[in-house]
């Protein structure tokens, strides 16, 4: 099916289907089906051939009192350590939006593409219930996913069930993946150290708890830094390639930091009104990554001439 791309700036796509809608098709086929001919047969057999809508007509509530407010479906597509759990908090801080938090962290749910879908359908069909979840009538429900968390092995699957229930993908990724990876290791540390008075916590509301989580300085090991940064990077783009017949938006955490209009990109992406986020997350690496890393002078040589020298210096 033919698309249009829309570019809000340089790093925000937003991808939709032409205005050329399947459900013509369809409409055509059911005409044909239902007169006597002795193609019938044939035309019943093309017509699931015919492509499904990547943006159909919003899903309702069945549930009375909302019969009427249509609700879009998204998920937020991301990698551990990249600004979801902070993005997430500013989408819930809409009065319209319910964002279900890392649904598939437990292993139960996506052992296998049976219990994958059947998770996706209680998300979907409204009956998934957190702290997230409004009292109002939400005008957008979904939920974030780490890209290893089964996403990647089933996405064929996943990628027939988000287009057939017209889920919108929201890609955030983080751009110095040097920054993510402190952050990665200084995180898996803290699970067995618990520095905040013996509990751990991946993510902090005080300047006070961000100090004390970044008083602890990894070691990165230089010599696999290198390849490591690629395999990270690898994963990112081969996602979106698995993801890219899907409605999609791609963002960059540091864009999000540095301007604020991209979650106003967000909210007309989501097709819901337009209100100021906020959130109450304190960033924990804040200043020069020098002073997050113990073996600083190894890491600064091993990229330094490298393709990735700017993650040495970007503040974010």
């Amino acid at each position: 099916m033919a698309e249009y791309i829309c570019v809000f700036n340089k790093d925000t796509l937003l991808i939709k289907p032409s205005k050329k809608s399947p459900l013509f098709l369809r409409t055509i086929v059911l005409l044909f089906a239902m007169s006597p001919s002795p193609d019938a047969n044939i035309i019943t057999q093309l017509e699931p051939r015919i492509p499904t809508l990547h943006y159909p007509k919003p899903e309702t509530f069945s549930r009375g009192e909302c019969s009427k407010n249509p609700v879009r479906f998204f998920v937020i597509l991301s990698m551990q350590r990249s600004g979801s759990g902070w993005f997430e908090t500013l989408l819930n801080s809409h009065v319209n939006v319910s964002s279900n938090g890392e649904i598939f962290s437990l292993l139960e749910r996506r052992k296998n593409i049976s219990n994958i879908v059947q998770t996706l359908e209680k998300v979907y069909n409204l009956d998934w219930f957190t702290s997230a979840s409004k009292n109002e009538c939400s005008a957008a429900v979904g939920f974030k996913w780490m890209l290893n968390q089964g996403l990647v092995e089933h996405h064929k699957e996943i990628v027939e069930y988000f287009n057939h229930r017209g889920v919108s993908v929201i890609f955030l990724f983080r751009r110095n993946l040097l920054r993510r990876m402190v952050s990665v290791l200084a995180n898996s540390y803290d699970r067995y150290a618990k520095l905040l008075n013996g509990t751990h916590k991946s993510h902090v509301h005080s300047q006070q708890e961000a100090t004390a989580l970044s008083s602890y300085k990894p070691i990165i090991n230089s010599a696999s830094l290198i390849s490591d940064l690629k395999e990270i990077g690898s994963a990112a783009v081969k996602a979106l390639e698995y993801f890219n017949s899907t409605r999609h938006l791609v963002l960059y955490y540091e864009d999000l930091i540095m301007n604020r209009m991209k979650l106003k990109d967000v909210q007309e992406f989501l097709g819901i009104p337009q209100m100021e986020l906020t959130s109450r997350q304190v960033k924990i690496h804040k200043g020069p990554l020098s002073d997050f890393v113990k073996n600083w002078d190894d890491v600064n040589k091993t990229l330094t001439g490298t393709e990735y020298e700017s993650f040495l210096r970007a503040d974010y």
